[in-house]
């Protein structure tokens, strides 16, 4: 449980945005498999309680990302795995749009600007398939580009000594979180297409 009321005396503005808190804590619930996490708000009567649970985690963010939107693949291609010791979580689906999003996070922290794990991420999925179009019996033409129009993904890991660039912490830059992510969606997307 945490409360915390800000100290007037060191901030200038003690204004606790709900929305903003409300926001995060219903990111962290997507985030962390089998959370449930309730905030109340005592501001005002009635008293305001919302309370946030995901079973499909991840895999329920990116649904929470396409619902306006007419999904291609009707459930998101959901990978989990670990690699010298960073835990990897991808969730990702197709629509009709034309546009990518990929929303990425490090221990649970948003990563706005992407970094080392988005990379590693869009490597393993341009080369899974690149492959699978090799093999296939038509011969398809297709660029790395191609392979993102319409994908709406969530790419979570997790990871000691994160080191991020700049002072703003939005790009992650550890090499590791590359290699890790690659490998992990590599062969979860190598394993659902051998499904197909």
């Amino acid at each position: 449980k945490t409360t915390f009321l800000p100290d007037e005396e060191i901030f200038d503005d003690t204004e606790i945005h709900y929305e903003r808190v409300a926001k995060r804590l219903k990111t962290l619930a997507y985030l962390v498999d089998g959370a449930t996490i309730t905030l109340t708000d005592e501001r005002q009567e009635p008293v305001k309680t919302v309370t946030y649970n995901y079973l499909g985690g991840i895999s329920d963010y990116v649904l929470s990302m396409t619902e306006s939107k007419k999904p291609i693949n009707e459930m998101p291609i959901k990978i989990d795995g670990e690699k010298d010791g960073i835990r990897v979580s991808v969730a990702m689906q197709y629509t009709d749009g034309t546009d990518e999003s990929i929303f990425s996070f490090v221990n649970n922290v948003a990563t706005p600007d992407g970094g080392t794990h988005v990379t590693g991420f869009r490597s393993a999925l341009t080369k899974t398939l690149t492959d699978y179009l090799s093999n296939s019996k038509e011969k398809l033409n297709f660029e790395r580009e191609d392979f993102r129009e319409g994908l709406t993904a969530a790419v979570s890991i997790k990871i000691k000594n994160a080191q991020f660039e700049g002072q703003t912490k939005t790009r992650l830059g550890n090499a590791a979180a590359r290699t890790a992510v690659e490998a992990v969606t590599l062969e979860g997307l190598n394993a659902f297409f051998s499904d197909l």
